[in-house]
């Protein structure tokens, strides 16, 4: 019996809809990293991107535990000499909560091209309010503690 290797143009995409609002932005973006791999089905091959769509919705009210709003820091650096910009999430989950969630998500997957393939996948919005209806998306219905 030989090993069953999924192909990426032989798969049908589906799209996956994830509230975020009232849970660890941690679960959620590890949940849309399963999602966005295709972990979640059966067919998973590891060097194959097999991966589905995945809408994340009110990012804003997600939640970050402990003190991490204002001991976590977001460091980007513009390429010039002393360009180092700190941000804390504070003020990152006030102003900007969708690309909180994106580096979130983006930390759960792999660093190579299947993980940035994986990444142009993943839509987050602040509010409930989307424009992907034509393409059918199902709402996310297991848990996410």
């Amino acid at each position: 019996m030989s090993t069953f290797m999924a192909k990426a143009k032989e798969l049908d995409r589906q799209w996956h809809i994830i509230d975020a609002a009232g849970k660890p932005l941690g679960r959620v973006a590890a949940v849309a990293a399963s999602i966005l791999r295709g972990k979640h089905k059966p067919t998973f091959t590891p060097h194959a991107d097999c991966g589905e769509f995945v809408i994340i919705l009110n990012t804003d009210k997600a939640v970050l535990t402990g003190n991490k709003l204002d001991q976590k820091v977001w460091y980007r650096h513009t390429g010039w000499v002393g360009g180092i910009k700190a941000v804390k999430y504070r003020d990152l989950m006030a102003s900007r909560s969708d690309k909180a969630m994106e580096l979130a998500v983006w930390g759960m997957l792999p660093h190579n091209t299947l993980g940035r393939a994986s990444l142009r996948r993943l839509r987050t919005y602040k509010n409930d309010v989307h424009n992907h209806q034509a393409q059918s998306p199902v709402v996310w219905d297991r848990e996410i503690k």
